[in-house]
């Protein structure tokens, strides 16, 4: 797997228990970064997994603000591609905030695999699992949010 996470290598975090929330509007591409994701997680030996699906990325903060506080951590999946107008923007930006904010007020645990991209040749490159693996890249951030946050609570 590519990435900047690499060098940590990936937690095992049996008891972890971890949602994946998909914004499914690229159903090709997500199912890609879903198969990264689920591969990380099973590497950590994470065998609590569930998985919900939201119209679109900008629900992604509102179903992770939704979820029950028993899960120890979040992966968040989707593609925005930039189209004509200036949506893009509002989405890419709305959606970054909202997990950013999650993270920082409600301490959610969020590994943001949110494509935002200019095609889909290039959601395709990163989103590959034999590519940039964006998606398993997700999952490891949120397996070493969680493995900081049992590190400082001892």
């Amino acid at each position: 797997m590519a990435g900047s996470g690499d060098q940590l290598g990936i937690p095992i975090l049996t008891r972890a228990r971890i949602l994946i929330v998909e914004a499914r509007y690229y159903a090709e591409i997500n199912d890609m970064l879903v198969v990264g994701a689920r591969r990380t997680l099973e590497k950590a030996r994470v065998n609590r997994v569930d998985h919900v699906v939201v119209p679109g990325a900008l629900e992604i903060p509102a179903a992770i603000a939704l979820a029950p506080k028993s899960y120890d951590g979040f992966v968040a999946l989707g593609v925005i591609i930039r189209g004509e107008t200036t949506h893009y923007d509002t989405v890419a930006y709305e959606s970054s905030r909202g997990i950013t904010e999650l993270a920082i007020r409600e301490q959610r645990l969020v590994g943001n695999g949110i494509l935002t991209v200019e095609n889909e040749k290039q959601a395709i490159v990163r989103a590959d699992p034999a590519q940039l693996d964006k998606g398993g890249g997700a999952a490891l951030a949120a397996l070493h949010l969680i493995a900081l946050r049992d590190k400082f609570r001892g």
